[in-house]
């Protein structure tokens, strides 16, 4: 039997977040490497976007869809643990797709994944977002980072809250996560697409590109979901001397969702997984103003 590859996809959340700051991003990416090394499966490519995730690996597709479940659920631990949510992920549906190396839907798999935070108007190349893959190939200025083994026991439990054992030449970033290029098969990446034009081709013509294209017509600014996520203490105190969603009624509730849209052009599926509610109550308010 040859190589076997699948796309994994998760569902987006609509009335909520994978990862509300820059920690619970730091925390999926070592979650990552932590479930690589449990699992060991092949990452090619994967992508952690505010309400779903993206993989690209190769194995079977029963080692794939032991990797995402058991993803799944050492992430959902530390949202219990942090914010007090339980089976957070448990009902987020997940699509387990074969790609084949001999058609290129391989690259172009990668290629989809890797254009996502472009696609969401996060940033202007797949390179510059840090939480998945995006930086690991052909790149000339690698991220720099310290190997395991020069840590103590303490202080990598300390930094990467897991007592499972990794590999020392698994390298840390400086701001406290396991980089992709400790686990990713690099060489065999850059053999797949060969040259850096080649592999931009594949991210420039891939659907995720496509439908940012298509949407340039009518640019809307632009803020990612942990902005708009950040401002919501702060504006619930100044419309309503209250400290957080949880204290407001739903009229109170639905001036905020209104004012959420005209500060930060958010639309209704934004407004709804930032604030916890449904898409249809999200738009309900919004009628109502």
């Amino acid at each position: 039997m040859g190589l076997e590859f699948y796309l994994i996809s998760t569902s987006h959340l609509e009335d909520d977040l994978w990862f509300r700051e820059e920690s619970d991003f730091k925390e999926g990416m070592n979650a990552v490497a932590v479930t690589v090394c449990l699992t060991r499966i092949q990452i090619l490519a994967f992508i952690l976007m505010s309400n779903h995730v993206h993989f690209v690996v190769q194995g079977t597709r029963e080692e794939s869809l032991r990797f995402i479940t058991l993803f799944k659920r050492q992430y959902s631990s530390y949202l219990r643990r942090k914010y007090g949510v339980k089976e957070a992920l448990r009902g987020n549906a997940v699509d387990i797709r074969q790609v084949k190396l001999e058609d290129e839907s391989l690259q172009r798999a990668i290629a989809y994944v890797l254009m996502n935070c472009v696609s969401a108007n996060i940033c202007v190349h797949s390179s510059l977002y840090p939480w998945g893959t995006g930086a690991v190939l052909f790149n000339p200025q690698p991220s720099e980072g310290r190997k395991l083994d020069t840590f103590s026991k303490r202080s990598l439990h300390r930094i990467l809250h897991t007592r499972t054992e990794l590999p020392d030449h698994f390298l840390v970033s400086p701001s406290g996560f396991i980089l992709p290029e400790s686990y990713v098969p690099v060489k065999f990446l850059t053999s797949l697409f060969r040259t850096p034009q080649r592999f931009n081709w594949f991210l420039m013509h891939s659907s995720k590109a496509k439908a940012s294209a298509m949407r340039f017509e009518k640019p809307l600014p632009a803020f990612r979901d942990q902005t708009i996520l950040s401002s919501i203490p702060d504006l619930c105190v100044s419309m309503f001397r209250k400290t957080s969603l949880k204290e407001l009624n739903w009229q109170e509730t639905a001036e905020l969702v209104s004012q959420v849209k005209r500060r930060f052009a958010a639309d209704p599926a934004q407004i709804a997984r930032v604030i916890g509610i449904s898409y249809e109550e999200t738009a309900k308010m919004l009628d109502a103003f």
